[in-house]
């Protein structure tokens, strides 16, 4: 089982930034019209390479992509967003999500390796202290070159693990990175709250859920 970070793992990501936009007091408009525009970019093949392609495949370090972001959108009443920390501060208020936690234990318990497969933003943010308990292979783009949705992460998540994609599940909460990862085989699920995902891995898996969930 090969699993997303942040938005899985975690809170969900929508509700991250939104504390941070209300927190700070960031313009909502214009922070939403700079990011929709380059995350459309980034899940766009034909597309030119952005800021999101340049800090996900760790080709920039998050300092710049700070600066870069930081000079696109700005504050409520017109000033400039401070770039120092912004990634920091953007990611604050997101906390692990316990219950998913838990079943990635099940699934170890169960038998079954896991993996991480992440697009990261900000290297610094990942609690790798605990991957020990909870995966055997962890894949984060910034450290591989490689980023969701290109093919080549999918297969060297799954080369970690010493199996074909055929015989991985991924999980994730962007519809992209599920369509890419079952085109070369994997069965995908799409994150939205932990009882579906908790239902569709124990159907998979042949698990009962409660022994996901202990």
């Amino acid at each position: 089982m090969i699993t997303d970070w942040g938005g899985v793992m975690t809170s969900p990501i929508t509700e991250t930034i939104n504390a941070w936009i209300i927190a700070e007091g960031v313009d909502r408009e214009r922070y939403t019209e700079v990011m929709r525009s380059w995350v459309l970019q980034a899940y766009d093949e034909d597309g030119p390479p952005n800021p999101i392609h340049l800090l996900e495949r760790g080709e920039c370090t998050d300092e710049e992509f700070e600066r870069l972001l930081a000079a696109e959108i700005a504050m409520a009443d017109g000033t400039p967003v401070i770039a120092d920390g912004l990634l920091t501060r953007m990611f604050h208020a997101m906390r692990p999500d316990e219950g998913m936690h838990a079943v990635l234990r099940g699934i170890r318990r169960a038998g079954f390796q896991t993996a991480l497969l992440s697009n990261s933003w900000g290297r610094w943010s990942y609690p790798r202290e605990q991957f020990g308990e909870l995966f055997d292979a962890v894949v984060i783009s910034g450290d591989t070159g490689m980023r969701k949705p290109e093919e080549r992460i999918f297969r060297h998540a799954a080369g970690l693990l010493g199996l074909p994609p055929e015989q991985c599940v991924f999980i994730d909460d962007i519809d992209r990175n599920i369509a890419a990862a079952e085109a070369i085989g994997m069965t995908g699920i799409h994150h939205r709250e932990l009882a579906g995902t908790v239902a569709r891995l124990s159907e998979l898996l042949a698990v009962p859920p409660d022994a996901l969930t202990a």
